[in-house]
């Protein structure tokens, strides 16, 4: 026989639409009672009914996306491309928030309520792809992958993006060159830190340990970094996202540090903040229109064949010069 919601009820001591409330993570459940309720339903094996399915398709025109903190503004730059995008394919959006330091929880996105994720915040070693592969849940990476990459993915070219980045620093005569690095635990992080690092090493100009500092992709990384960092006088600094390169103009700021006459600051992602006139932040990155839509793509061919093979969609990015870039003071008084 199989296990009901009634069952999940009785075992968690609680009414059954309040077994249903707690699965559904809505208002008015404790936080206790939601964990009594969904320890009896793991501890049973229960999956929740596939609420608001059409009975006739076996479909709920509902695709989820699990984000980091919208803080963050590159979040809302590609969750608008990926929503209007779905809209147009006649579904809606379920925004789903990964805190980090609070795991999503699996049972909002894998109880049948939705017709397939994408992922645009996940750590290397994330249980969480592996979950939605072994549920059946259909599902797309965008912009992260995973330590084990069998999964649809849509992704930047990142080691060609710090390489065309570093000829641009290195080109323009800058040798003194810091960087300011996000986390190793997503995919982007360590392939900006590794590829910047063999980049710059491959052009002739070293990037020793005093000059790197890392941490979230969170404007206070570019802030705190920052300040680390000039004490070591580098004529150009590298930022691992666009986020952390605004808390680091932020930083230069707070010091009367002009740029680029004192310092040169480039960025990664391109996001539409970054050409915003009080930061005209060149760095480099992709069309967040177009990967959203190549995503929705990859999404929609496993949504109606879950057997096909696995695509990987790798974008090469392109460099936006804007005013935060110039040669290195000494070089440019020189020349003068």
């Amino acid at each position: 026989m199989a296990i009901t919601s009634h069952d999940v009820a009785r075992l968690a001591g609680v009414s059954q639409p309040t077994v249903s409330r707690a699965l559904r993570d809505q208002r008015g459940v404790s936080a206790s009672t939601r964990r009594k309720v969904r320890e009896a339903a793991r501890s049973l094996g229960y999956v929740p009914i596939q609420a608001g399915r059409s009975l006739s398709t076996q479909t709920s025109g509902r695709i989820g996306i699990v984000s980091a903190e919208l803080s963050n503004p590159f979040y809302p730059a590609i969750i608008e491309p990926l929503h209007d995008e779905l809209a147009n394919l006649g579904f809606r959006t379920i925004l789903v928030t990964d805190r980090g330091h609070e795991p999503v929880e699996l049972e909002l996105i894998i109880d049948g309520s939705l017709d397939g994720v994408i992922l645009t915040t996940t750590d290397l070693n994330s249980q969480l792809p592996y979950e939605l592969h072994r549920r059946g849940v259909p599902f797309v990476l965008l912009n992260r992958e995973t330590s084990d990459p069998v999964y649809d993915a849509c992704v930047v070219n990142n080691v060609s993006g710090v390489l065309d980045l570093s000829k641009l620093l290195i080109g323009m005569g800058h040798e003194r060159i810091g960087a300011i690095f996000g986390p190793d635990t997503a995919s982007t992080g360590l392939a900006r830190r590794t590829g910047f690092a063999r980049a710059v090493e491959r052009l002739g100009v070293g990037l020793p340990n005093s000059l790197t500092f890392s941490g979230p992709f969170a404007f206070s990384t570019g802030f705190q970094g920052f300040q680390y960092l000039w004490e070591q006088k580098p004529t150009a600094i590298f930022c691992g996202n666009d986020v952390i390169a605004l808390g680091a103009m932020s930083a230069a700021a707070s010091l009367n540090v002009k740029i680029p006459k004192d310092v040169t600051i480039v960025g990664f992602d391109n996001m539409p903040m970054s050409s915003w006139n009080m930061f005209e932040l060149t760095t480099v990155g992709v069309s967040l229109d177009e990967m959203a839509i190549t995503a929705v793509g990859l999404l929609m061919q496993r949504m109606g064949d879950s057997d096909r093979d696995v695509q990987r969609v790798v974008m090469k990015p392109q460099v936006t010069l804007r005013s935060t870039h110039g040669r290195p003071r000494d070089i440019t008084s020189s020349n003068s």
